[in-house]
């Protein structure tokens, strides 16, 4: 499909799979993981990805403004697959602040879906 792909990616190594299944099976403009240390320096995706490295004990707005400062511009797809709640809400409130219109993906049964 092309575009950006922005997704959350939690400690819970059980949804690494489908992230790393979204970044090696589509062809994606660019690739931004929003998660935490310990991820960045164990999840080893196929191709080259940037991070946005938060701290999920930091404040909501603190996490959203960080978010939103390295949203990239153009057609996003976002995966909400792996991380916590907060990380999510954060993403959400980031785009929307933004004025970015995005798609949801997700792996399904039958191929890559997008919403």
């Amino acid at each position: 499909m092309g575009g950006n792909f922005v997704a959350t990616l939690g400690k819970g190594r059980g949804t690494w799979g489908h992230v790393a299944r979204l970044i090696q099976d589509e062809d994606w403009d660019s690739i931004l993981l929003v998660s935490n240390e310990f991820c960045q320096e164990n999840f080893k995706p196929a191709k080259e990805v940037g991070w946005v490295l938060v701290n999920s004990r930091t404040g909501f707005e603190t996490l959203k403004d960080t978010i939103k400062e390295k949203l990239p511009g153009g057609d996003i797809s976002v995966s909400l697959v792996s991380g916590i709640g907060k990380e999510h809400m954060a993403l959400l409130a980031a785009l929307k602040e933004a004025g970015k219109d995005f798609k949801i993906v997700t792996l399904t049964g039958n191929g890559t879906k997008y919403y």
